[in-house]
């Protein structure tokens, strides 16, 4: 693999499985599945660009709440690496591990009641994440970045009439030769009758204090997706979502043509709680 082809193929994972909150959104929002409750997503992960692609399958996120504001987070994947111009093109092992807590600090309900509950017209959330290597040969491999790194991200979100709105801003403290990089993600859309959801996302990743004469990474994209229950009980739940790059793909941008997330999402309570005290 070339320097500047494999620089690309290391910027794309903390796209996904840095960043990716969620699901099957890249970016995050304060919600959290509830006290003693499961939510537990599994699926596939990719993205590509002409000179090279990235996917996680399967990508498992376990997420698990103690109390109505706290979210205990571990996410794994099993990571494959496509580089086009290496003459073995296709590399995979098992990936970094992702540990979080998500501590929603502020909600303020609204009046109006549903499922015999109070929605939450507005909340914010800190979400800490911390990114460990495996003892496996994937970093020797080049299939994923070295760690431990950092994430410290900020999350929002807010109801307004029919249109539910999410934001996420962050930034990754990284290892040594990994630059840090800044994130934001803005999802807006609705959720319809018998937990239906569609959702827009704007989502954004770029590089910091790169050192003169270094390819600054980016990623910048537009993607549509949602989630719609399969099971009468809404417990199980059909997630995905896919989108493209804002920003033409070149060799030293790491800029992905496309991006796509399809799953399954598990729910020990019937549905993703907007939280109730």
């Amino acid at each position: 693999m070339n320097r500047t082809a494999r620089g690309a193929a290391l910027f794309i994972f903390p796209a996904f499985a840095l960043a990716q909150g969620g699901p099957p959104f890249l970016s995050d929002d304060p919600d959290t599945p509830g006290n003693r409750h499961w939510e537990i997503n599994t699926g596939f992960l990719g993205e590509r660009n002409p000179f090279l692609g990235y996917y996680e399958t399967p990508n498992i996120d376990m997420n698990y709440g103690v109390g109505e504001r706290i979210q205990l987070k571990y996410e794994l994947p099993w990571s494959i690496q496509e580089t086009r111009a290496d003459p073995r093109p296709i590399a995979a092992g098992l990936g970094n591990s992702l540990l979080g807590v998500k501590y929603r600090f502020f909600q303020r309900h609204s009046t109006h009641v549903k499922d015999g509950e109070r929605e939450i017209k507005f909340s914010a959330s800190v979400y800490p994440q911390l990114l460990l290597n495996n003892p496996t040969r994937s970093v020797a491999r080049g299939i994923v970045e070295t760690g431990p790194q950092f994430l410290l991200p900020v999350e929002a979100n807010a109801k307004l009439r029919w249109l539910r709105i999410s934001g996420e801003a962050g930034y990754w403290f990284t290892s040594k030769g990994v630059p840090n990089t800044v994130i934001r993600g803005v999802v807006m859309g609705h959720e319809f009758r018998k937990d239906t959801e569609v959702y827009l996302e704007f989502y954004d990743q770029q590089d910091v204090r790169v050192p003169a004469g270094v390819p600054k990474f980016g990623e910048t994209t537009l993607g549509l997706g949602g989630r719609i229950p399969i099971v009468r009980q809404h417990w199980l739940r059909l997630i995905g979502m896919g989108g493209h790059g804002l920003v033409s793909a070149t060799p030293s941008n790491g800029q992905p043509s496309w991006i796509a997330y399809v799953g399954i999402q598990f729910l020990s309570d019937r549905r993703r709680r907007h939280g109730d005290e």
